[in-house]
């Protein structure tokens, strides 16, 4: 361990602990990851801790991929085979859980839409979550207003919260009733989630080990990673996985454009679009399919069903693939297939509700960042690299799912409150990486990633690029 490092905080060890395990992980290994930085994120919960588990849960398991790849991964190995020490900076891991782009010479669009947000029901508060098109239309249309902020506040004070998120989602929008924590226990899809394990994992058919050549200092190197995602947590797992040099081919459909964040979430990437509505684009999307290493998909649970590419037809397709996915609201339960995202997961779990009542505010008070997708994704990208240590080892590919919900739900219950100390330090140029990134915007820097693994660096090999920028074809065809 460095000199300034420091083993993990209870709260930090007891949401590492619940990430790694949930992913499969020898809990040996849990002694090789370290923590510098001090400082918190202001919340009623225990957020930087949270985003530095999650990130260290995501470090370990590269770090025991790189070491597998040497030849041993044991929590005792001391030769060339030996899992590197895994420090992650709090201070950074909770910049991270923000943003990371830093423009030079131009402005990144709002992140928000400008109907998006949290409005007074006649007998609560609910949010609308507007930021795609057809999402907005939908709200709008169930409250049969222009898209005006103030005549979508007071055509929402005529309804009931439960009535209003009803009629938004039955039009296929999104929306959120604010509940609080006992509310959604109680609730069937808060019963239902509770259920549900932190991760859904499956093993693949047995299969030949693959031949990889994994390098310490490039361990995703050469594998492929089919990056099927929206905002943010499937995103954030693709970025993540591209940094240790993954190739990384992000798909979207023809017009699809999230120009709030797709600059942040795309460094690393080739990004590609695909009609998956004609024949053409759905044969494509099944050979890229039938190449890949990885899948990461957020798509509804039944979205990829009714494209004929459901979960056996993606495993007869590629016997060895391992096969990451994510719902909003969970699994089982009335709301498995519901539309969602972070900021209304927070209202619907009784997070922003929480928020409201320790601050003693008269309006929802949500997380300070969207923690959610954020440690989501780096679960995921824990979840997949697992995958690969296994099929490394075995030969079998395997499915693992997500939910935001669930995460939820370890958030509030593991890990206790906010453990106190200083806020967090402003952040200054030095907080920056020094090359300028040529994105398709313009120049900007980057955050100092938040995590190293000792002898295998962190780099992204493309600067953020616009969505359709790239051919959707391997890099490597011929493999």
């Amino acid at each position: 361990m460095s000199a300034n490092a420091l083993p993990p905080s209870p709260a930090i060890a007891d949401y590492l602990r619940q990430f790694w395990l949930a992913a499969g992980g020898d809990p040996a290994h849990l002694a090789r990851v370290a923590i510098t930085g001090e400082g918190a994120l202001p919340s009623v919960f225990a957020v930087t801790e949270f985003a530095t588990a999650a990130i260290g849960a995501a470090g370990l398991a590269m770090a025991e991929f790189a070491a597998a790849g040497a030849g041993a991964a044991g929590p005792d190995s001391t030769g060339p085979g030996a899992i590197s020490q895994v420090t992650v900076d709090r201070r950074l891991a909770s910049i991270w859980f923000g943003t990371t782009l830093r423009p030079v010479g131009w402005s990144a669009p709002p992140l928000w839409d400008a109907v998006a947000g949290d409005y007074r029901a006649a007998d609560g508060w609910i949010r609308l979550h507007t930021n795609a098109p057809h999402h907005r239309d939908a709200a709008l249309a169930v409250l049969g207003v222009a898209a005006d902020r103030d005549a979508v506040a007071q055509a929402v004070s005529r309804w009931r919260v439960d009535e209003l998120e009803a009629a938004v989602v039955a039009r296929n929008g999104c929306a959120a009733a604010m509940r609080g924590i006992d509310a959604w226990r109680q609730h069937p899809q808060g019963r239902g989630v509770a259920e549900e394990p932190l991760l859904h994992r499956d093993a693949g058919p047995a299969a030949a080990r693959p031949q990889w050549r994994v390098r310490r200092q490039r361990p995703l190197q050469g594998l492929r990673v089919l990056d099927l995602t929206r905002i943010l947590a499937g995103p954030v797992a693709t970025r993540f996985l591209a940094g240790y040099g993954a190739d990384v081919l992000r798909i979207d459909p023809p017009g699809w454009e999230e120009p709030g964040t797709v600059p942040e979430v795309v460094l690393g990437k080739r990004c590609a679009r695909l009609d998956l509505k004609s024949a053409e684009g759905l044969a494509t999307l099944e050979r890229l399919l039938g190449g890949a290493d990885v899948l990461i998909h957020g798509y509804r649970a039944d979205a990829l069903a009714r494209l004929g590419l459901d979960a056996e037809r993606r495993r007869q397709l590629n016997p060895t693939l391992v096969d990451v996915s994510l719902d909003a609201y969970g699994w089982s339960g009335p709301w498995q297939a519901r539309r969602g995202f972070d900021s209304l997961v927070q209202m619907s779990t009784g997070i922003a509700e929480a928020g409201m009542r320790a601050k003693g505010a008269n309006r929802p008070v949500p997380l300070p960042c969207q923690a959610l997708d954020h440690a989501t994704g780096y679960l995921m990208a824990a979840a997949a690299i697992r995958g690969l240590t296994e099929r490394l080892a075995t030969g079998a590919g395997g499915s693992t799912r997500a939910s935001l919900a669930r995460s939820a739900q370890l958030l509030i219950t593991h890990g206790g409150m906010l453990e106190g100390g200083p806020a967090l330090a402003p952040e200054s140029e030095a907080d920056w990486s020094a090359a300028i990134e040529e994105t398709s915007w313009g120049p900007a820097r980057r955050v100092k990633p938040p995590m190293r693994i000792e002898g295998t660096p962190e780099s992204w090999d493309y600067p953020a690029s616009a969505l359709g920028s790239s051919e959707a074809a391997w890099r490597d065809a011929a493999r």
